[in-house]
């Protein structure tokens, strides 16, 4: 619907003036004061198409945890905080959004900029080039099924790391293959077909460590066991279904599923053993980085600032770009 006032942005959140504006709560978790007879407040995420910022509610958070949980649309009244450096909103006022708003919270979760479609035809037209028939039977397994193919194009491929957003995950693998195929022209000896396979493949099990609306988080299958395991489990079960499917290819195959994350320490039951196996772990290592760079970078940006926030997991804050003057 048109002509309905969202309120800012939440890369233009105004920091010297009080809003109000929709946006999507996520995160939402109680947490009590260093004073315990203060009771709790409520720590939350505020989101929308342009990224998200850290949100405080100081009263009656219990009331507006269990009115929110785990995810809502809300209308806010609010001021922009600097704590320890970052943005953080305070919520002076809220209220659940209702239908006579004319929003819905799906027009508030981060979606991919590309071409969902056109991906998807590139990944086809990439399994009818595989020379290999075992192969090319054994992707078509998978990229011919419907309801596969309806959950690749909404999911997310991490809940915050790298393409975290709706069609992350058919995005991520897209932009896999078109490195891989890059590769494969400068070194020859690469086992094409099995390269692309193992593009394909390698984090499908994701379609079952996640869950994904509102908000993302892990099932219960991706707490336990991972989308490693889960991707492993499902690929042994195709290839079980195909008794000509070569013993050697398979072992080739699995191999760079366990091993697609390099290290031990990053959830890798194997190392990279084979030419195959490391160019896959390196290729998705470097599409994940540079769309984790480019996210925060972008965010900062939309910011107007310089820096973007320190990241405790990558260690650093990454630069921005100097801030343009706007005319006027």
């Amino acid at each position: 619907m048109q002509g309905i006032d969202r309120g800012p942005a939440i890369a233009e959140l105004p920091e010297d003036s009080p809003f109000v504006g929709f946006y999507l709560a996520q995160d939402l978790q109680l947490t009590p004061f260093s004073d315990p007879t203060r009771g709790h407040y409520l720590r939350l995420r505020l989101r929308d198409q342009t990224g998200a910022v850290e949100a405080r509610l100081w009263e009656d958070a219990q009331q507006a945890f269990e009115q929110m949980a785990p995810a809502a649309l809300i209308k806010i009244q609010g001021t922009v905080e600097r704590f320890k450096g970052r943005r953080q909103v305070k919520i002076l006022r809220w209220r659940l959004a209702t239908e006579q708003d004319g929003l819905h919270p799906t027009d508030f979760i981060p979606t991919t900029a590309r071409d969902r479609e056109q991906m998807l035809a590139a990944l086809q037209q990439a399994i009818e080039a595989i020379q290999n028939p075992h192969l090319r039977a054994l992707l078509r397994s998978y990229y011919g099924d419907p309801t596969f193919l309806e959950r690749l194009r909404e999911a997310p491929a991490a809940i915050r790391i790298h393409h975290a957003y709706r069609g992350g995950l058919l995005e991520h693998i897209y932009e896999v293959l078109l490195l891989a195929q890059a590769l494969c022209e400068l070194y020859q000896q690469i086992d094409r077909d099995l390269l692309v396979a193992g593009v394909l493949l390698h984090d499908l099990g994701k379609l079952e460590e996640y869950q994904w609306g509102l908000q993302t988080s892990h099932t219960d299958q991706g707490r336990l066991i991972g989308h490693i395991s889960l991707g492993l489990e499902r690929l042994s079960q195709a290839i079980a279904r195909m008794p000509d499917f070569p013993p050697d290819l398979s072992l080739a195959l699995r191999h760079m599923l366990l091993a697609h994350h390099g290290e031990k320490q990053h959830g890798s039951p194997v190392r990279p053993k084979t030419l195959e196996a490391i160019a896959l772990h390196h290729l998705e290592n470097l599409d994940a980085q540079v769309n984790r760079f480019a996210c925060l970078i972008g965010e900062a940006r939309r910011a107007g600032q310089p820096w973007t926030d320190y990241d405790r997991s990558l260690e650093r804050s990454l630069y921005a770009g100097e801030v343009e003057e706007q005319p006027g």
